[in-house]
């Protein structure tokens, strides 16, 4: 007779997991809570402390960590010696181990639990089973997820040699414990304020397979955090529409990030991860839409648009003229909903806005053979650090559009430059190779606006020299933002001096690669 170990945490289907096992003549071994809810629904099982002949001791920390244990999972069955060594030490072989970890993750997920709770939920015989069945698995079934025990259970009962089975389970085994070792590495790591360890190990779960990539020739699937942030794609409650693909996930992340910026109502339209309108106001959320939409009617058609506040009947409406990929707010109007869902390709999608300041503080970038990691640039500027370095000062409401200007220029790609009034986009110019560059689209863009005062620029980084303040200048606009530090910096002021624009430096750099 064969014989299966089994211990979890989470008891789904366990009971039927292992009558079924019972049924192809194996012996079922336990321990604590497995084995009662075993016994307790009529399965014949043993309690490990008869087959170690040695107790649960230490408050059942020490309970599976034992030779009759692990010797009975690792001895190789086509090795006469370790054959040998089992019977001369009267050790039985274990076939098979069921093990699913202490909750650390949904323990340390909860409100107010201490560290010294937390570390009680760190497994360590449950791992150790578990690496100790996935290294021998051409001899043992190791099984961590209750997702696989028809499967498993239908192997058996074929009596099927399935190497390729168990050697996948095995994988998934090993995952499964570096995922949760990564987990408390980070929780201890974070308790101690290591912000870069030595060894960054990264936990993520799989989400979802994506059609293609960037491109439809590349294969592509979407993870999620093992830790997920609420505030985020992965997080969303998708309501309406086909799957996101690739390149929706890296727009909705991008719009995500420019409305969390905004206290106010607020509405960001986006194209290709830069924003092509953002509108905000102090009170309506519509009057926010119009703004964003108004900003640049062409570039918004087939873009991403995120929505701080409830999508209204008359948004929608509006909406629905237009072909849009995807709307992601806090909720719609059921009006709203009806009349959104009744175009077939457009993705409907809520998240809990009021979570933005629990986002991930840090992003991590992929280059080939590295990992690049650094804190999210969640800075707000502030009108305090301004420094009027002009003979001619902003007036209070250049000031107000400038500060406008300058929270939504750090969501531009670098180089960024933003035209903007006090709560809308003009002109945005992104990406471009050189500043001048990014000015000159940006001021073509606004040229075609409707309304013009005040019309201010924001740029993410510094004017290497003044061409571009002399271009602003000749096209209309009369204040500046930029954070300063060119060794040609006085030259952007005297031009801007000739010309009557105030201009302020942030000392604070925005770049967005």
């Amino acid at each position: 007779m064969k014989r299966a170990l089994i211990s979890v945490s989470d008891k789904t289907g366990v009971v039927e997991f292992a009558k079924g096992l019972i049924e192809n003549n194996f012996e079922i071994i336990s321990t604590g809570g497995t084995y009662k809810k075993l016994q307790e629904n009529g399965v014949k099982v043993t309690e490990i402390d008869e087959v170690t002949k040695f107790p649960e001791i230490l408050d059942g920390r020490v309970k599976t960590l034992h030779p009759m244990v692990h010797a009975g999972l690792l001895a190789k069955r086509d090795n006469p010696e370790h054959m040998k060594t089992l019977e001369k030490l009267n050790i039985q072989t274990i076939d098979l181990v069921c093990v699913n970890l202490y909750p650390f993750k949904e323990t340390i997920s909860k409100d107010g639990v201490t560290p010294a709770q937390a570390i009680e939920q760190i497994d360590i015989g449950g791992p150790s089973m578990i690496r100790s069945a996935s290294k021998n698995f051409k001899s043992v079934y190791v099984v961590i997820d209750t997702n696989d025990y028809e499967k498993v259970l239908a192997s058996i009962k074929n009596n099927e040699n399935d190497l390729a089975l168990r050697q996948s389970l095995a994988a998934k085994a090993f995952r499964h414990t570096a995922e949760y070792d990564s987990i408390i590495a980070h929780y201890l790591s974070d308790l101690n304020g290591e912000e870069f360890p030595d060894v960054e190990v990264l936990g993520y779960d799989f989400h979802q397979e994506l059609r293609y990539g960037e491109n439809s020739h590349q294969k592509a699937a979407f993870y999620q955090s093992a830790m997920p942030s609420e505030y985020s794609i992965a997080s969303a409650k998708q309501l309406h529409g086909k799957e996101l693909s690739f390149n929706n996930i890296k727009d909705a992340d991008a719009a995500l990030r420019i409305v969390a910026d905004f206290d106010k109502p607020c509405v960001a339209a986006l194209k290709h991860m830069n924003p092509c309108g953002v509108g905000v106001d102090d009170e309506s959320i519509y009057q926010a839409w119009r703004k964003a939409y108004t900003a640049d009617t062409m570039s918004i058609f087939g873009g991403i648009v995120a929505v701080n506040r409830e999508v209204t009947k008359e948004i929608a409406e509006e909406m629905h003229k237009i072909f849009l990929e995807i709307v992601i707010a806090p909720s719609f109007t059921p009006e709203a909903l009806e009349i959104l869902e009744s175009k077939k390709n457009i993705r409907l999608m809520t998240l809990d806005f009021t979570k933005s300041q629990t986002a991930d503080k840090y992003e991590y970038v992929s280059v080939m053979g590295g990992l690049l990691v650094q804190e999210r640039d969640t800075t707000v500027d502030n009108l305090d650090e301004f420094q009027v370095v002009t003979k001619k000062a902003p007036t209070t409401e250049e000031m107000k559009a400038l500060l406008f200007g300058q929270q939504v220029v750090k969501h531009v790609k670098s180089n960024a430059i933003v035209i903007s009034t006090t709560d809308k986009t003009l002109g945005i110019g992104a990406g471009q190779m050189n500043r001048i560059g990014s000015v000159k689209i940006a001021i073509e863009q606004e040229e075609q606006a409707e309304e013009h005062k005040p019309l201010i620029m924001a740029s993410d980084a510094f004017f290497p020299m003044d061409d571009c303040v002399n271009y602003a200048a000749e096209h209309g606009i009369t204040a500046i933002v930029q954070p300063g530090g060119s060794i040609k910096d006085q030259d952007s002021i005297d031009m801007a001096d000739k010309y009557g624009i105030a201009m302020v430096f942030t000392g604070r750099r925005h770049f967005k690669h």
